[in-house]
């Protein structure tokens, strides 16, 4: 027995959106081909992160150093020198405390 024409059309298209469905969520903007990308790309946003707060770290350390209340004198003389070009790459600086 044969189904009237109205079901094969119904059944086409309902084969149609299941194929539609299939193929987004495999290879959809957040289908199962998108996850990998999708981790790697965290796992380079996380590592950015990481090196950020590293930085900001370091400059929140040179910050404080730098309090006019009470500045580092070893920072401050390290910046003056390098600002007034008195300074070589290869200098070694020895300081010797007072007696």
């Amino acid at each position: 027995m044969r189904k009237p024409p109205k079901e094969h059309v119904k059944q086409a298209l309902a084969l149609m959106l299941l194929v539609v469905l299939t193929v987004s969520a495999i290879a959809g903007p957040t289908g199962l081909l998108a996850w990998a990308e999708n981790e790697e790309t965290l796992d380079q946003r996380l590592g950015r992160i990481a090196m950020l707060k590293e930085k900001r770290d370091a400059l929140k350390n040179r910050v404080e150093l730098l309090d006019p209340n009470g500045a580092d004198p070893d920072l401050v003389s390290e910046l003056i020198r390098e600002d007034l070009g008195v300074i070589h790459p290869d200098e070694i600086v020895i300081t010797l405390d007072e007696y």
